[in-house]
C-alpha cells in the first residue's frame, strides 16, 4: 500500500482540482449542471482514484486505478478545450491548466511504470 498524501502526482492533482474549481467559479450561471459540473466531477477523480488505488492490496489494482486517473486527466483537457472554445476562461487559463495536466499524465505514467506488475 501506498500512502496517498505523500505521492507527488497526488498533491499536484489536488492542487489541479482546486484551481479548476476556481476558474469554474466565472463560467455562466446557465453551465452550473453542464460544463462546470462535469470538468469539476472529472478534475477531482484525478486525485480520487490515486488515492483509492493507493489503499489497495496489490500493485495491479493500483496501477487499474492510475489508469482510471489518467483517463479522467484526458478527459478534463478535452473539456478545458471547449471552456477555451467557449471562451469560458483565457488562453493564460487554459495554457496554464494544459501545463499542470500534462505534468500529471507524465507522473501518472511514470508512477505505474515504477509499479511491480
Amino acid at each position: 500500500m501506498h500512502q496517498f498524501k505523500e505521492l507527488k502526482v497526488w498533491q499536484k492533482s489536488k492542487e489541479l482540482a482546486v484551481d479548476v474549481y476556481k476558474i469554474t467559479r466565472q463560467f455562466p450561471q446557465s453551465e452550473t449542471f453542464a460544463l462546470t459540473s462535469q470538468v469539476q466531477r472529472a478534475v477531482i477523480s484525478i486525485s480520487s482514484n490515486i488515492a483509492e488505488g493507493s489503499g489497495r492490496h496489490t500493485d495491479k489494482e493500483f496501477a487499474r486505478f492510475l489508469d482510471i486517473a489518467n483517463g479522467s486527466a484526458y478527459e478534463v483537457e478535452s473539456l478545458l478545450c471547449i471552456s477555451a472554445d467557449l471562451e469560458f476562461i483565457s488562453s493564460n487559463q487554459f495554457n496554464e491548466l494544459s501545463a499542470q495536466l500534462s505534468e500529471i499524465q507524465k507522473m501518472l505514467y511514470s508512477l505505474k511504470k515504477s509499479l511491480k506488475i
